[in-house]
């Protein structure tokens, strides 16, 4: 009787890990089937979920593969898989319209793969703001010297007017009076990334041809003729530059302030890394500078099929995605929710950003680019390296 009870065991169990393999294996084939654009309708199964492609700026891959929004994706019908790419050279990457989604930072980079693919629309889930990312020493200098101001005790203003007299002048930061914490034979200037390739880079160039531009947005040939000149350098003297905001960022956690006093990132990577980050792990020196005036970035999904629509009308409209994008460091619809996660890990951030301009438009913008373009291949400069 003991034998036939064993046996009739085994069998019960031998059926089940089929049923579930068959299950597991059934889901696993569902996940992995592409779809591009015949998907419609609520959220689907786990069993169902389809699997969409695109391409991101760098600064968003580490959002995108946070396991909680892919765990929101998962039950909302999504597998969703993300390669970095230049935001700028978006329009161009190879088999583009084989993708999903492009997901750019920045307007004017969104505007271009808009007209490169005759995209229809697009979806703004998040911002950030054009921000510098310094150290301790380096702002309390500035400050001595009337160019930067402590607020909260924590971050700086940082006047960009009195900062681009002292970069169109030349100045060294050995000039500097009363510098002995960074008495080095280097221009002063602020690092970015290659404006022909990179959002932050061609939101920096926004930035300073409104103030090149006596304080007015660049809308014509003129207006382009009278800056370029004077805006080159600040890109030329440089050197090398990379593609992608991750590049100078890693360069400023890693190398400090030797490398790179003064670095134009988004407020975002700065937020994202000090959350991760250990304070015993941190450089304590780090610090923030909000430029007054300074830019915002969209970071913006432009969809070529249905489910990428879905995908980029869900990063907007999802309560809990909206809340871990806050907990990546971006600044949300809900303000109020963005700076409660901030406050909660001990992060000081401005609340209202006032002094903020609008980048020119998407034609002026390139008119400019394709300036300092011009100016770096007549001086050898450097193409810099895709990241």
């Amino acid at each position: 009787m003991t034998r036939k009870l064993v046996g009739l065991a085994l069998v019960v169990l031998l059926l089940t890990g089929v049923g579930s393999g068959i299950y597991f294996s059934g889901a696993d084939e569902a996940s992995s089937a592409p779809d591009k654009g015949a998907v419609s309708g609520e959220a689907q199964t786990m069993a169902e979920k389809v699997q969409i492609t695109g391409v991101t700026g760098s600064e968003k891959l580490v959002f995108l593969q946070d396991a909680k929004v892919q765990n929101v994706m998962g039950k909302n019908g999504f597998q969703v898989v993300a390669k970095p790419a230049g935001s700028r050279e978006m329009a161009v990457y190879p088999k583009l319209n084989e993708q999903d989604f492009a997901f750019p930072a920045g307007a004017p980079g969104a505007n271009r793969i808009k007209k490169e693919t005759n995209a229809g629309q697009d979806f703004t889930p998040f911002y950030s703001v054009m921000v510098v990312a310094s150290w301790k020493p380096i702002a309390q200098l500035l400050e001595k010297n009337g160019i930067a101001k402590q607020k909260n005790g924590t971050w700086y203003l940082l006047d960009m007017q009195k900062l681009m007299v002292w970069m169109k002048e030349g100045k060294r930061w050995k000039d500097i009076p009363g510098n002995t914490v960074y008495p080095v034979n280097k221009s002063v200037l602020i690092s970015t990334t290659d404006v022909r390739k990179s959002n932050s880079a061609a939101m920096y160039l926004a930035l300073t041809s409104f103030l090149a531009n006596d304080n007015d947005i660049v809308a014509s040939e003129k207006d382009v003729q009278k800056v370029v000149p004077l805006l080159a350098p600040l890109y030329l003297k440089q050197g090398y530059q990379e593609a992608s905001t991750a590049g100078p960022f890693d360069d400023y956690i890693t190398m400090g302030m030797g490398k790179a006093p003064l670095v134009m990132i988004y407020e975002a990577q700065f937020l994202e890394y000090l959350a991760k980050t250990p304070p015993a792990a941190r450089n304590p020196d780090m610090v923030l500078m909000y430029p007054t005036p300074t830019v915002f970035t969209k970071h913006t999904l432009v969809p070529f099929t249905e489910s990428g629509a879905r995908f980029g009308r869900l990063l907007a409209t999802d309560p809990e995605l909206q809340r871990i994008a806050a907990e990546h460091g971006m600044r949300i619809n809900n303000a109020a929710e963005f700076q409660k996660i901030q406050k909660g890990r001990g992060l000081d951030v401005p609340e209202n950003i006032l002094d903020v301009i609008d980048p020119p438009s998407y034609e002026w913008l390139e008119r400019m680019i394709k300036g300092i373009e011009r100016n770096m291949q007549s001086t050898g400069h450097s193409k810099g390296r895709t990241t």
